[in-house]
């Protein structure tokens, strides 16, 4: 148990205490607990900052490629859409459950008020 990098495990959805137990139930739904340690995860909560981070991670991305499309090969409209609103779902629907694993480890890492260790 020692040694974990609670981002690491955090970023693969494992819980940043032991590194081992599942971090999430589904896609997005924290577990209660921990089956490796029993660290309680219920109280930690991310809020919206996931899905602030994934919006302008996921848009400046998307967003730049769009440009770059448009610029350079001029295609139709139709083109653009048909190609960059699916690639926008998959870049944010891929980023999302990573990066609020990051934030909850954080959270975890930092002795935050909603994670706080009961040691």
């Amino acid at each position: 148990m020692a040694g974990v990098n609670p981002l690491l495990a955090g970023i693969t959805g494992h819980c940043p205490r032991c590194g081992e137990g599942p971090l999430f139930k589904g896609f997005l739904t924290v577990a209660e607990t921990c089956s490796a340690c029993g660290l309680d995860l219920a109280r930690a909560d991310s809020g919206d900052g996931p899905a602030v981070f994934v919006i302008l991670i996921g848009g400046f991305i998307v967003a730049f490629a769009a440009l770059f499309t448009e610029i350079a090969f001029r295609p139709p409209i139709w083109v653009l859409l048909a190609v960059f609103l699916p690639l926008t779902v998959i870049v944010c629907g891929g980023l999302l459950r990573p990066v609020k694993g990051v934030l909850l480890a954080a959270q975890f890492a930092n002795r935050a008020a909603e994670a706080r260790h009961d040691d």
